[in-house]
């Protein structure tokens, strides 16, 4: 397997290839021909931001829950191509928890939530939340059904456990700060808002919203 060394990895000519040709699938044989995932970690940190791009992107295809932890540092990297591909990255690898049963099961969740059949999303995310309470995006997933519901306090209460489960879970963070503003308490959504933005600075989204209750806040 390929390590760091002085000269440039050869992560960053198959990153070229790729934005090249756009072959994903070229790209994950080649840089698992190569390269382990905890090389790939390493090289996150390498000082030529090609080669945290390739790292970054390639985590995203191949990696597993275990790297959550690279990619959430990963989001205030300097270069800001590395910050979208990491968020891109690390949104693919948190459905990757758990057992393949239970990845089948979010699956289905994730479905059920894109196609509103919310009740039955709530019904089905709870089954795998019993069965595997350390799935984070269970509770994401529940808590967004719960929120399309306008079961506001419930949304807020999954989303604190996706949080608690993977503190790097900014769209949980998010999601809490609208709850918060449906339930009339801009305090604490502002609060929600402020969480997600120090775990991911490129939402654009939430900082408006920080700016826009920051003003209002401070108006009263």
């Amino acid at each position: 397997m390929s390590s760091d060394s002085p000269r440039t990895p050869i992560l960053c000519s198959l990153y070229r290839q790729y934005l090249d040709d756009q072959d994903s699938a070229g790209f994950v044989r080649s840089v698992s021909a190569r390269y382990t995932s905890g090389t790939l970690q390493r090289l996150c940190e390498h000082p030529e931001r090609e080669v945290r791009r390739g790292a970054v992107l390639a985590l995203g295809f191949v990696g597993e829950y275990d790297v959550n932890h690279t990619l959430g540092r990963a989001l205030h990297d300097d270069d800001r191509t590395v910050r979208v591909l990491a968020e891109n990255s690390i949104r693919n690898v948190w459905p990757r928890a758990g057992s393949a049963a239970q990845r089948h099961m979010l699956a289905a969740v994730i479905r059920l939530v894109a196609a509103q059949q919310y009740t039955e999303a709530v019904r089905q995310a709870t089954d795998l939340i019993e069965q595997a309470g350390w799935f984070a995006e269970a509770w994401n997933q529940r808590g967004v059904a719960f929120f399309r519901q306008n079961c506001f306090i419930e949304s807020i209460r999954d989303g604190h456990q996706a949080l608690e489960v993977n503190p790097y879970h900014f769209p949980a963070a998010a999601s809490m700060g609208q709850a918060y503003l449906q339930l009339g308490n801009p305090v604490s959504a502002l609060e929600c808002f402020r969480r997600a933005l120090r775990l991911n600075p490129n939402l654009e989204g939430v900082r408006v919203q920080v700016e826009r209750l920051s003003r209002t806040i401070e108006d009263r």
